[in-house]
């Protein structure tokens, strides 16, 4: 009810009157007022979650290794006692509080009877299509609180038709809860929003909650807060109250569960976000994973992401003068890139932002802003407004919706069908070990395989001394003399899955152990860090 109210008086300020404020209807209209509201909410929710849900169903690709080694293979672990843990895991630098979810949809699949291949594989997208819906939903409530509900829905449709939001919003990476958080206290800033209520210090303190979670998701999500932080600290009048009635204790209850959360699953005292700190900000561990020059996220990263809404958000940015939110997207874009390590990922809680600006810009070509910034409407609104708007939307869909099928449909996802097909030959008992010859993490693991099989990957572990290459890039260097040392002490596997690169210098050696190509699925059609990996093979044992 507050949030209503609250979304009304800014509505109304927007269109330059009173007379639709709740102060000033009648208490009849004011009923019937809040149950459309009411009404018109729910609907819009039910609309995020259904679109997320196939978006869900979509995703057939793999596109971070994260999304299964630092999310479900956990969660797996922690409910069925098997999975495997990366080495940050065992270094301390990885918090519980984000696989605990899926650890809980694991566990309710088990008790229910219900973890089968189909349901392990679909219900973790699923379970964060919820999610995801949430952070559309909140994602909208900023966009109207801030311009009003007209711009809102065009800021809704720039959000769910832009491709990598498409690509990326529905998979279990932590910076897809961080970004739903990062909405969710964004909406309830007092700094953030048009001007202050009476209800400030309430919506502060979840704002606070908000980005005290997100912090815990992933301690990265500190470079938002402390820019937002110091807005609200700059213009809030109880200063005194705001950081130590509210920040302080606020942030102490959440850092306290996520330590005792991570004594009880570690065994033993561990401080994450330090852990964190130290390894990929001080001692720039991160950069064993490849580094970019400075400027990636600005001529690379961040534009791709935006794609076909590069005008429309630069437009908007320009013209909605809000440049509190301007300002936080070219902060975290560049303390982001201060870091050597960079993926696009790691700034997908701004991308809602400048998609925001974008959903101004279009709503602007039906009724274009006036010198004071309130909307006024087209004296020619069947005339060429329109006309520019159907011509913006059929630009924007015909880009985004076909690039973002490819990208969740196609690109990369022989990795994710080798696994799903091994899953289902578990359950019929026809694995019964897997090794795979490929760059360490390529595929999923125990969490899609589902079965207590033995598994081996070649380690990628940083080592400190980096000199000495890990096993996984001395394996891409000579594939064929590390698969001949290497079989010289192995057990002989059941299986064997390696990509079509790897596979044609390694043809004589699977034969003459007697391998034979089972079967090949189509992975990608264009390379991305490394040679084209156009498919992944699966060789079996010819005598089994």
């Amino acid at each position: 009810m507050v949030q209503i109210r609250q979304r009304s008086s800014v509505a109304a300020s927007n269109s330059g009157g009173i007379e639709d404020s709740p102060e000033f209807l009648p208490s009849e209209e004011l009923k019937s007022k809040t149950y459309d509201d009411f009404c018109s909410t729910n609907k819009l929710f039910v609309l995020c979650l259904a679109f997320r849900v196939a978006n869900a169903l979509l995703l057939q690709t793999y596109f971070n290794p994260d999304e299964h080694w630092q999310a479900l293979e956990v969660a797996h672990r922690i409910t069925f006692g098997y999975g495997h843990l990366t080495w940050e895991w065992k270094r301390g630098i990885r918090s519980y509080f984000h696989p605990l979810p899926f650890a809980c949809l694991y566990k309710l699949l088990a008790i229910l009877g219900l973890d089968t291949p189909l349901l392990m594989i679909k219900a973790p997208r699923l379970l964060e299509s919820i999610f995801s819906a949430v952070g559309d939903f909140y994602f909208y409530k900023l966009s109207s609180a801030l311009f009003g509900d007209y711009v809102a829905k065009w800021a809704l449709f720039s959000q769910l038709t832009n491709w990598f939001m498409f690509f990326c919003f529905n998979r279990t990476l932590s910076n897809s809860l961080e970004t739903v958080l990062t909405l969710i206290s964004l909406y309830y800033w007092p700094c953030i929003r048009v001007a202050p209520t009476r209800f400030s210090k309430v919506s502060r303190k979840m704002a606070l909650f908000m980005a005290a979670l997100s912090c815990a998701v992933r301690p990265t999500s500190a470079i938002t807060w402390l820019y937002v932080g110091l807005l609200e600290l700059f213009s809030a009048r109880d200063r005194l109250r705001f950081i130590f009635l509210e920040a302080a204790p606020i942030g102490s209850l959440v850092l306290g569960f996520t330590f005792v959360l991570d004594r009880l699953m570690y065994g033993s005292w561990v401080f994450v976000p330090l852990n964190f700190l130290k390894f990929n900000v001080l001692s720039s561990g991160g950069d064993f994973y490849g580094t970019h020059k400075w400027h990636w996220y600005f001529t690379q990263g961040f534009t791709a992401m935006l794609f076909s809404f590069i005008p429309f958000s630069i437009s908007g940015i320009i013209t909605s003068r809000k440049w509190k939110l301007t300002g936080l997207i070219i902060w975290v874009l560049g303390i982001h890139s201060l870091l050597g390590h960079k993926e696009f990922r790691f700034v997908l809680p701004i991308l809602p932002i400048a998609l925001m600006f974008s959903g101004y810009s279009l709503a602007a070509l039906r009724y274009p802003a006036s010198l004071n910034g309130k909307r006024e409407k087209s004296r020619d609104a069947h005339g060429k407004s329109p006309m520019k708007m159907k011509l913006a939307v059929m630009f924007l869909l015909a880009t985004n919706i076909p690039m973002g099928l490819y990208m969740s449909l196609v690109h990369q996802r022989g990795t994710e069908d080798v696994m799903n097909h091994l899953a289902k030959e578990a359950v019929s008992e026809k694995v019964k070990s897997i090794l795979f010859l490929m760059p360490c993490h390529s595929t999923p693991y125990y969490s899609t395989l589902h079965r207590n099989l033995p598994m081996r990957f070649l380690d990628c572990t940083p080592s400190e001394e980096k000199e000495i290459p890990v096993e996984s890039d001395r394996f891409l260097t000579n594939p064929l003399d590390f698969a001949s040392e290497f079989a010289k002490n192995w057990t002989v596997p059941s299986h064997i899955v390696l990509f079509e690169s790897e596979e044609r210098p390694l043809k004589d050696f699977l034969k003459s152990h007697s391998f034979k190509e089972d079967k090949r699925f189509f992975h990608a059609h264009f390379k991305v860090d490394r040679d084209l990996q156009s498919s992944v093979v699966l060789y079996v044992l010819a005598n089994q």
